[in-house]
């Protein structure tokens, strides 16, 4: 169930719930260390709450439909 966010007072919107690198890794059919990579890589978005990171669905489904995952490309980078 998702929660709601109250913005400025005037309306709701619901809260998009926070996914952990086991979830992404899933939803995105790759390897939890391939998404650690991507994290030390620094080209996968992330938020990082203490020692956690933390991934939201929309910006991570934004990320791979701009090409973010690097598919089409070959293992050296090409």
């Amino acid at each position: 169930m998702l929660r709601s966010v109250t913005v400025d007072g005037r309306f709701t919107v619901p809260a998009e719930p926070w996914l952990s690198a086991d979830d992404i890794a899933a939803r995105l059919g790759v390897t939890k260390d391939t998404v650690y990579t991507w994290i030390a890589e620094n080209v996968m978005p992330t938020h990082k709450f203490g020692r956690l990171w933390r991934f939201q669905v929309s910006e991570a489904d934004g990320w791979t439909r701009c090409g973010g995952t690097g598919a089409g490309r070959d293992s050296a980078g090409e």
